[in-house]
């Protein structure tokens, strides 16, 4: 039988309630991380095993090759993981003119040239030695397991697999890696990644040390010298992630709490801060003025972001200063509920991804994302152990006069970063972990999904489910097919640059999302996952 596997019909997902859960954008990997709690692991041991299986079974937004954030609370506080990884040492504006010309404002989108050193092998051998249980190697266990036997493709995954095939097809060991027969693998198809099973084995063996300073690190020098690449062995070897400390904002008696920059989880606290210096909740959910006082609060809120985060010790100002009540409530004030506006920065100085969450009976929850950027990231893939790598180093600048100087490529800098995990709590103690995947969606859909649960009291499931915005440049607004019709018009008669969008795997994000309802052990958690994607919230 051939099967038409499009989805003609709307279908609601309900949200699932456990004791130990975990939700991620694929069932597979969802299971994986189960199995890890099942043999006696915690929420970071099933986070990991997630995040290692899902690099197999969403090639499509992440890889071994990947970068990663973590926010996670460990029974006590709150801690934060940046594992995004630094600019070779080569690597200068100089650099890159002398190779791409001087007209250059950015490195390439594309190949090694657009490669940092990949962090999130990293984070998960730094969260596997503060804070798991189980042993690494059987952390890697799954992820080996459906790499060498191989998997039946998905639905959303095949669509984008499919996509990216003609972009990327010529780049080096794309081909051998991702189309085993010429072509993209079609729905339901068995793809097998042996070399990626050949790369986790060498993983599990060294925890995490043969990426940087083995096997696999000698094998992506190789690769990268053999076409045109500037990593090496130091570069690598040098590599570690960084523990940090989480950036919040207060909002309507809970705390949105983020990962600090080079991040842009500071775009979703500046505008809830925005937001709570109007009465949101007096205004219908999906009606006009709330989805317009929203839009107008984000777009207030990257104007800023895209002009001053970079990595912190280069930045102008401070997150503090960007964050400081008095400066939001300004920004507040340019606020026209009749018209929609194209803002400019302020001055705060006084004078593409994978996410999946995890928590447990013990109360540990973790918020974790991992990314290989522009869906299958640099299109780069190491074929001797399967590294697809991410193109991260695209977000740097080149320009010494563009719009963010601090962002300025130099050697060990981290670029301007996309991916951020969230983490809601109240006074003190945790909430909800939770993310929004897809580039410059995330802080708009941790912002969005938030007041649907804080302000309306929509459930975690409803508020994934409900239809979504996006803002790009100036007044321009994607919104998507579902929104309803008369507020569509309604903020196009604000001036909104309105596109009604079909295809929500990117445009619109796609979440994970686990709500603690009390005493783990007791009440436990609600879990809502995505139907924008293949994924699925499993517990027991």
């Amino acid at each position: 039988m051939n099967f038409d596997f499009s989805t003609p019909y709307a279908s609601a997902r309900l949200p699932q309630f456990a004791r130990n859960v975990v939700s991620t954008s694929h069932p597979l990997a969802a299971q994986a991380g189960l199995r890890m709690m099942l043999k006696g692991g915690n929420a970071v041991d099933a986070a990991i095993a997630a995040a290692a299986a899902i690099t197999i079974t969403e090639p499509v937004s992440n890889g071994l090759g990947s970068d990663a954030f973590c926010i996670l609370w460990d029974g006590q506080k709150l801690h934060g993981l940046n594992a995004s990884g630094p600019a070779p040492q080569a690597w200068t504006p100089e650099y890159f003119h002398k190779k791409y010309g001087t007209d250059a404002v950015n490195p390439p989108k594309r190949g090694w040239d657009s490669v940092t050193v990949p962090g999130a092998v990293g984070a998960w051998a730094a969260l596997s030695e503060r804070f798991g249980k189980l042993p690494f190697a059987d952390l890697m266990e799954p992820a080996i397991e459906i790499a060498e036997r191989g998997y039946l493709l998905p639905v959303v995954v095949q669509q984008k697999w499919e996509a990216a095939t003609p972009l990327l097809q010529s780049l080096p060991g794309f081909a051998e890696g991702f189309l085993p027969w010429g072509r993209a693998p079609n729905v339901g198809e068995l793809f097998q990644f042996k070399a990626a099973a050949r790369g986790l084995r060498a993983i599990a063996e060294t925890k995490g040390r043969a990426f940087y300073e083995g096997e696999i690190a000698e094998a992506l020098v190789k690769f990268s010298n053999q076409h045109g690449g500037a990593m090496t062995l130091q570069d690598l070897a040098q590599y570690r992630p960084e523990w940090v400390e989480p950036i919040s904002q207060n909002y309507h008696g809970y705390t949105l709490n983020e990962i600090p920059p080079n991040g842009q989880g500071i775009a979703a606290l500046i505008a809830l801060g925005i937001l709570e210096n109007f009465d949101l909740p007096s205004f219908k959910v999906d009606g006009i003025e709330s989805q317009h006082l929203q839009i107008e609060a984000m777009k207030l809120a990257f104007a800023d972001v895209y002009r001053y985060v970079a990595d912190p010790r280069n930045m102008e100002v401070t997150p503090a200063q960007m964050l400081d009540p008095a400066y939001l409530k300004s920004r507040a004030n340019l606020i026209d509920m009749k018209k929609a506006q194209d803002f400019k920065a302020g001055n705060p100085v006084k004078g593409g991804t994978i996410y999946l969450t995890a928590a447990d009976e013990n109360g540990m929850m973790i918020s974790f994302i991992q990314s290989n950027y522009m869906g299958f990231g640099s299109g780069v893939v190491e074929p001797t152990y399967g590294i697809s790598l991410h193109n991260r180093g695209f977000d740097f600048s080149t320009d010494p006069k563009g719009l963010n100087p601090a962002n300025l490529v130099a050697p060990g800098k981290r670029p301007f970063h996309t991916i951020i995990p969230a983490f809601l709590s109240k006074d003190g103690q945790p909430v909800m972990s939770y993310g929004v995947m897809g580039g410059s969606m995330q802080p708009q859909g941790h912002m969005q999904t938030l007041v649907r649960m804080l302000d309306y009291g929509q459930n975690p499931q409803a508020a994934c489910d409900a239809p979504r915005w996006r803002c790009n440049n100036g007044l321009s607004i994607n919104v998507e097919a579902s929104m309803d019709r008369n507020t569509v018009q309604g903020l196009s008669d604000l001036g909104h640059e309105l596109a009604v969008i079909n295809d929500s795997y990117m445009d619109f994000g796609a979440g994970q999302f686990i709500w603690r309802m009390g005493d783990p052990k007791v009440q436990g958690y609600v879990a809502a996952s995505d139907p924008r994607r293949d994924g699925q919230a499993v517990g027991f």
